[in-house]
């Protein structure tokens, strides 16, 4: 890629993630992509894990929980505007929205998201809500 590009918020989702969260793709350069994830309110993600790229998140709206899970360490944080999280390469995580409200957030993915195989199910501590 040699050209710099500028793109809107797409005004639906383009995909579903393997999550079950609404994605609208934003853009990708050759080290990274960009992604707006939604959950819908009272809504509960599929548990899962990546195999080959980590994620930064940075929460724009609503209110909702995160789950990560790793070798060393476990935590749920609060999601809120303004809270920045990271995913690294085979943390497992799950995220829920509050009941009264969705939970948006946008999410750089490191390299670019590859397809629906990187990420695998993994048991988490919530049931999801989100067909499967």
């Amino acid at each position: 890629m040699t050209d710099f590009d500028t793109t809107p918020l797409p005004r639906a989702a383009d995909v579903v993630a393997p999550d079950g969260s609404d994605v609208r793709v934003l853009l990708r350069l050759r080290g990274g992509s960009m992604a707006h994830f939604t959950l819908a309110p009272g809504q509960t993600s599929r548990a899962v894990m990546h195999r080959t790229v980590e994620e930064i998140w940075y929460v724009l709206s609503g209110r909702g929980e995160m789950w990560r899970k790793s070798v060393a360490r476990e935590a749920i944080v609060p999601l809120e505007p303004g809270v920045c999280l990271t995913i690294p390469v085979g943390t497992h995580f799950q995220f829920r929205a509050a009941a009264d409200q969705p939970v948006s957030a946008v999410a750089i993915t490191i390299p670019p998201w590859p397809g629906a195989d990187e990420a695998v199910w993994v048991p988490g501590p919530w049931t999801p809500s989100v067909p499967g």
